[in-house]
């Protein structure tokens, strides 16, 4: 029967036989101890380059395996690796256009002192380093009719998604104005101001404004954002739509500005404020049980990360939103609820994040 089928679907059918008769492995499991890179479900990335533009950061660019599927300008990417057996995943926006001809990403990293995926990254990635990808994720992103105007606003790190949108106008070859106002302390913490200039020379309806916190020389604006700043650099910024990602003074200074302008409308953020979140503590029933440290407690039902904590235990956790993916330990057995969707899971060995899961009766985690 399989040799009556078209060739594709022959492939396709013994591909399933094999996928089959390798269960419960499957197949990328043996498949990535010939080469992690030749996995045909999980998304994995090579590193093919690495460059530090300042001293705290890490440029990577990554080709992809084939299971990636491209991203929208603006959209975050789950990346994995293992540190010292332990399996650690963040979210990272990629930098460049959704339209890079040669289909690799470019991820830019700020090592921070206190993060340890970060510090890693701008420490051990080389050439050849094998990541862990998700699909793209995220809200932040251009609408597919593209504004006449656009403000792209952007402090420090913050840059990576907005200059993904910028470098995939260019690519458009978009006709309207746009301006893109960068924050940094100085000219040297400014990432990409090469890139950036040279997009400014190709586009010539882009307009690069630097903005320095704590210099003069070479800004085209000082100090911190306000009214004043915007209307500089954009005086028709009441007609744009403007796209903001960057530290949280920054954004609140935008936010506050575009309130008062009656234009919070026209403002679309990267949002990192924590979501209104309740829980049904009264009903909570069951016992939590960290079964490598053999601590148990009655559940609460609160978050299994507050659990935790107060139980003794100290687990690493970044925003405690749900958002960064520092906090996920993996649930051996028992059920959770989300805490943002709602969604009830109860597989065995299932990947959490602690700070939105809930326990839902008995519940056993690996801690």
């Amino acid at each position: 029967m399989t040799a009556l089928l078209p060739r594709t679907g022959r492939v396709r059918a013994l591909a399933s036989l094999a996928e089959a008769l390798l269960t419960p492995h499957g197949m990328d499991r043996y498949l990535e101890l010939i080469d992690p890179m030749l996995v045909r479900r999980e998304i994995r990335g090579l590193v093919t380059d690495v460059r530090h533009q300042t001293p705290d950061t890490v440029t990577l660019t990554v080709r992809p395996s084939r299971a990636w599927r491209g991203f929208t300008a603006g959209q975050y990417v789950r990346v994995t690796l293992d540190i010292d057996g332990v399996r650690r995943t963040r979210c990272y926006s990629p930098s460049c256009s959704q339209h890079r001809a040669d289909g690799l990403l470019e991820f830019t990293i700020k090592a921070d002192p206190q993060g340890l995926v970060s510090r890693h990254l701008k420490a051990n990635a080389g050439v050849g380093t094998v990541l862990g990808l998700s699909t793209a994720d995220g809200a932040f992103t251009l609408p597919e009719a593209r504004p006449d105007r656009v403000v792209l606003i952007s402090g420090g790190s913050g840059i990576t998604p907005v200059l993904s949108m910028l470098r995939t106008l260019v690519d458009e070859g978009h006709p309207g104005e746009i301006v893109f106002l960068h924050y940094a302390n100085t000219a040297a913490d400014v990432l990409y101001r090469d890139e950036l200039a040279s997009l400014a020379a190709r586009h010539p309806a882009l307009r690069v404004v630097h903005a320095y916190t704590h210099a003069k020389r070479g800004a085209t604006l000082h100090g911190f954002f306000s009214a004043r700043h915007l209307a500089k650099a954009a005086p028709w910024y009441r007609d744009a739509e403007t796209y903001l990602c960057g530290p949280k003074p920054l954004m609140d200074s935008v936010r506050d500005v575009y309130a008062e302008a009656g234009l919070s409308e026209r403002l679309h953020t990267e949002e990192f404020t924590p979501p209104a979140l309740t829980f049904d503590t009264d009903s909570a029933e069951g016992r939590v049980r960290f079964a490598r440290s053999g601590r148990e407690c009655e559940n609460s039902g609160v978050p299994l990360l507050e659990q935790a904590e107060a139980a003794g235990l100290r687990p690493e956790h970044g925003c405690r939103m749900g958002i960064c993916f520092s906090c996920t330990r993996v649930k051996t057995a028992g059920q959770v609820r989300n805490a943002r969707t709602g969604e009830v899971s109860g597989e065995e060995n299932e990947e959490i994040q602690l700070c939105i899961s809930v326990p839902v009766g008995d519940v056993e985690i690996d801690l």
